[in-house]
């Protein structure tokens, strides 16, 4: 039996800052391997080009006290991309200057990925 691929994952650094703040390491590490077989997971942002927030329950904090996780997937063969997160009490949703940066972002990551894929 094949095990399940497990998708790649990179952290920016304003995750990091937030993981840190948020998350214990086994928390932290529980996300990463549920991101890694399951990328498409988070429910789409309308505006983003392809960005993702996924709802994460953090044991023992209650139900505000979850966390929504920003993150972006392209495919098999480029690194899930973990971009942001932040606790669910402490806002509801991304504004409108992020939606419009994280649209910049994919834009560029795609042109980048077609323009490397035209090189090979």
């Amino acid at each position: 039996m094949n095990a399940p691929r497990q998708q790649t994952i990179a952290e920016t650094s304003v995750f990091q800052r937030k993981a840190a703040e948020l998350l214990t390491v086994e928390e932290r590490d529980a996300l990463s391997v549920f991101l890694s077989l399951n990328p498409e997971a988070g429910d789409l942002i309308v505006g983003t080009g392809g960005v993702r927030k996924l709802r994460w329950s953090l044991p023992g904090r209650g139900k505000s006290g979850g966390a929504r996780v920003i993150y972006y997937f392209h495919g098999e063969t480029v690194p899930l991309y973990l971009l942001t997160l932040y606790a669910k009490n402490e806002r509801d949703t991304l504004t409108a200057q992020e939606i419009n940066a994280l649209e910049k972002f994919t834009t560029t990551l795609k042109a980048t990925l077609q323009k490397k894929e035209r090189q090979k």
